[in-house]
């Protein structure tokens, strides 16, 4: 609890980190019971114990995790396990257009009743009702030209919330991950936070150690403060990256505890057991969004958001590394225990509108949607990256508004693709991030500004939230 607060930076919700912690260990004895094979070593006392690792702000080793892929193995397990279920049914291919809501009769609130969604393959959008919605749509890290994100991670939840009219909060605190593998062909590949827990040191070409200039705490720092430092030595020295060097352990080691990372830096030509790792940061973790309560629960009745898509409380203004695994196991649980108590008293929902494409045609400038994408990528890495100002904010929000409105009328004329989906929710998400940044008018956490260096501790911290203009 301790470790999550500091790396908080004072706008953690205590009650909701201790409510998140508690609930660990059961947590991972969940997941072993689903099937997830967590990395184990011999125990002293004989037989077989978990491994954990120490990652940055952790005072203690105390992360369990799966060679280092461990959000893949989760990931993996659980979709076979949906899988097997009878009652489950996968729709893979599908990227939701919009949720629909109306008007709750007893409260006059709003309420979801289910969304439209776009088949990819068929291309075509039909009205899929629902008692209830669960957003569970990650994060929108794709919004910046580096990320260690995948390609689907560009903010669907947080914009289709903001559409419906759910508020959204802390969207300034961008999480960058200090070490993004520096390669022309490499892609958004991460180095795991694991290897400095194991003693990696960060230096310059020349092979010199730069962070305990800039936190005691050296490489394991949070990681805004070395996402920082990096960003920092780049900028003054001219340089392209810098470099992560674990060659003080064994091979045998390297290869046992990374083995994804050592044979993908062999495909580029990197032997990490006799060369450092080149590194650069990379947009990571989104660690404002949708805004619920300890339930996943939205300002709309019967909507939920769980994970990365939401703002809960548990990480403030930056992210410990690997609870967000953690608070995915959390609050996915809470929000179906909610969900099994009331499903059976929520009416059905009623019958839905077909989505209208009489008055549109298909696109002849799709060199529009890709033009706008790389635009919009390019402008939020330089003006909203890890280091901001006033003007880059502003210069930032000038374009967000020209490119808004370029695809206001395109979304208007053709046929939905979901590419132009992506970029629509890209660019509302962009807008969202730069409002929040505006209002903060300090330092703190993942939000680093030249022209308010400094926390602002006079009063207490708050929430950045934003509230739509359609809300209930």
């Amino acid at each position: 609890m301790e470790d999550t607060l500091i790396a908080g930076a004072g706008l953690c919700d205590p009650d909701i980190v201790k409510l998140v912690v508690t609930q660990g260990k059961s947590s991972i004895n969940w997941l072993r019971q689903q099937g997830v094979a967590f990395t184990e070593e011999s125990s002293p006392e004989g037989g077989q114990k978990l491994h954990l690792n120490q990652e940055g702000g952790h005072s203690h080793r105390r992360v369990v995790h799966t060679a280092d892929a461990t959000g893949k193995a989760v990931s993996l397990c659980l979709i076979d396990q949906a899988k097997s279920y009878p009652n489950i049914e996968l729709f893979e291919h599908h990227n939701v257009v919009e949720l629909i809501t109306q008007v709750n009769p007893e409260n006059q609130g709003k309420q979801v009743v289910g969304a439209y969604v776009l088949n990819t393959r068929q291309q075509k959008i039909a009205a899929m009702a629902a008692r209830v919605v669960v957003l569970a749509t990650g994060g929108a890290n794709k919004v910046y030209l580096f990320s260690t994100n995948p390609q689907s991670s560009t903010g669907d939840g947080i914009a289709l919330a903001w559409r419906a009219g759910c508020r959204i909060g802390n969207m300034e605190f961008m999480q960058f991950h200090p070490t993004c593998l520096y390669h022309p062909d490499a892609g958004s590949f991460l180095i795991s936070e694991a290897v400095r827990g194991e003693g990696g040191r960060l230096t310059l070409p020349d092979g010199s150690a730069f962070m305990q200039h800039y936190d005691a705490r050296g490489e394991l720092a949070p990681r805004d403060i070395v996402a920082r430092a990096i960003d920092y030595e780049m900028k003054k020295r001219g340089l392209e990256c810098v470099y992560l060097d674990i060659r003080h352990m064994t091979a045998a080691f390297i290869q046992e505890h990374f083995p994804t990372i050592y044979k993908r830096c062999l495909k580029f030509g990197i032997d990490i057991t006799k060369q450092p790792i080149p590194v650069v940061p990379a947009a990571h973790y989104t660690c404002g969004g949708v805004l619920t309560d300890s339930y996943a629960r939205t300002d709309i009745a019967n909507l939920y958001a769980v994970g990365e898509v939401a703002c809960t409380g548990l990480h403030g203004a930056n992210r410990m590394a690997s609870n967000s695994l953690l608070e995915c196991l959390v609050f996915a649980g809470r929000a179906g225990e909610d969900i099994i108590q009331k499903i059976h008293g929520i009416p059905s929902p009623p019958k839905l509108k077909p989505w209208d494409e009489s008055q549109v045609d298909d696109s002849d400038e799709e060199v529009v949607v890709s033009h706008n994408w790389n635009e919009l990528r390019h402008f939020m890495w330089d003006y909203v990256g890890i280091v901001r100002t006033d003007k880059r904010l502003s210069r930032a929000m000038h374009r967000i508004e020209l490119l808004k409105s370029e695809i206001a009328e395109y979304y208007s004329n053709f046929r939905i693709t979901s590419d132009l989906l992506e970029l629509r929710n890209l660019v509302t998400v962009a807008e969202l991030i730069v409002l929040c940044a505006r209002q903060r008018k300090e330092s703190r956490g993942l939000h680093y500004t030249s022209d308010y260096p400094e926390a602002d501790n006079s009063t207490t911290p708050k929430k950045t939230i934003l509230i739509p203009p359609n809300a209930s």
